[in-house]
């Protein structure tokens, strides 16, 4: 867990006043050397790849694609910066999408209806997730791994290992089939839930003593921080997010089946850890998440075209998730060594 502490590394400006032209680039670096490396995948994908990659379609299909697993990154990301880990944003997603058709197709609820169902109970399984760890004490990355095999279970069990379907209507397959502005719709869900969790995150109180809670517990609750509860919040959140990226996948599927939704856990982690290492690196953030997503999704799509076998993505995104961590721990024993350094002592 010391990977995903929240404590920033990112330079004050009065630490770039003192050092020279060279080292000021260096140290800057590692805050924007995320996007900068994004823009060159870019860049050199559309040298190598003219008449296939920068193209509208491609596009579109890249921000249709990726924009459930950056939803899933961004729920993961919020118990990140309490210093827990949410599991079940993986698994849930499988439940969930399953859920919002057979409610529809099988037990004749409207497709409002369904949705509401589907995110009020995302909120529940968040908060007997948060429950659980805070409560009950168990740790975050066993009590969402157990919760989240039952929910998987109950979906096999729901499912009877067979395909849900039926007809569904226009305005919830619209939920994702739609366009804004000549791109998919889903893509600005991912670009409002973002602008809303970075004002919480950066210039709200809750976001404050979420990042509080992440970098030491104990000495946010002897100052008055009521850790409880904002974890347990924060769970919530995780679980309302990826009950609506489970609606939203129910939309582009249309049929529910439980083989389909755990492959997008290990890239939704692997947004969220790639965010800790850009933007404020040391500490998950909700833009150096959604570049981590970008950069798995600009990266596979580059390599996919370039004829990349079927286990190119899941190679990609271990691997990915591996240097993220690493450069995360390596981050944070940088921050812990800097703070014991005496104030006058030279690099």
């Amino acid at each position: 867990m010391e990977s995903i502490r929240s404590t920033a590394l990112e330079p004050t400006p009065r630490e770039l006043a003192e050092l020279s032209g060279v080292r000021r680039i260096l140290r800057v670096l590692p805050v924007y050397g995320l996007p900068l490396l994004t823009l060159a995948l870019i860049v050199l994908f559309c040298i190598l790849l003219p008449r296939t990659f920068p193209t509208l379609l491609n596009l579109r299909s890249i921000l249709g694609d990726k924009s459930i697993i950056c939803v899933l990154a961004l729920a993961a990301m919020v118990p990140m910066m309490a210093g827990r880990i949410d599991l079940t944003v993986g698994y849930g997603i499988v439940m969930w999408h399953i859920l919002a058709i057979s409610l529809q197709t099988q037990l004749g609820f409207g497709w409002l209806a369904a949705v509401f169902i589907v995110l009020a109970l995302g909120a529940l399984l968040g908060l007997i997730n948060g429950v659980l760890v805070e409560i009950a004490q168990i740790d975050s990355f066993i009590a969402t791994l157990g919760t989240g095999t039952v929910l998987y279970a109950l979906a096999l069990w729901h499912t009877g290992g067979r395909q849900i379907f039926g007809t569904l209507p226009a305005e919830f397959t619209n939920l994702y089939a739609a366009n804004l502005f000549g791109l998919p719709i889903a893509a600005f869900y991912v670009l409002g839930i973002s602008i809303l969790l970075w004002i919480v995150a950066d210039y709200l109180p809750i976001g404050r003593m979420l990042y509080a809670i992440g970098a030491n517990q104990r000495a946010a609750s002897l100052n008055g921080i009521r850790t409880r509860r904002f974890v347990i919040g924060a769970f919530v959140t995780s679980g309302l997010l990826g009950a609506f990226a489970g609606i939203v996948l129910a939309a582009k599927l249309r049929i529910g089946q439980a083989s389909v939704g755990l492959e997008f856990l290990l890239p939704a982690l692997v947004g969220a850890f790639l965010g800790s290492t850009t933007i404020k690196p040391g500490r998950v953030n909700v833009w150096g998440t959604v570049i981590g997503v970008a950069i798995l999704a600009v990266g596979i799509s580059g390599i996919q075209q370039f004829g990349g076998a079927f286990f190119v993505e899941p190679l990609f995104n271990g691997t990915t998730l591996l240097v993220a961590i690493g450069i995360a721990g390596y981050s944070q024993r940088r921050r812990s060594v800097s703070r014991r350094r005496p104030s006058g002592a030279s690099n």
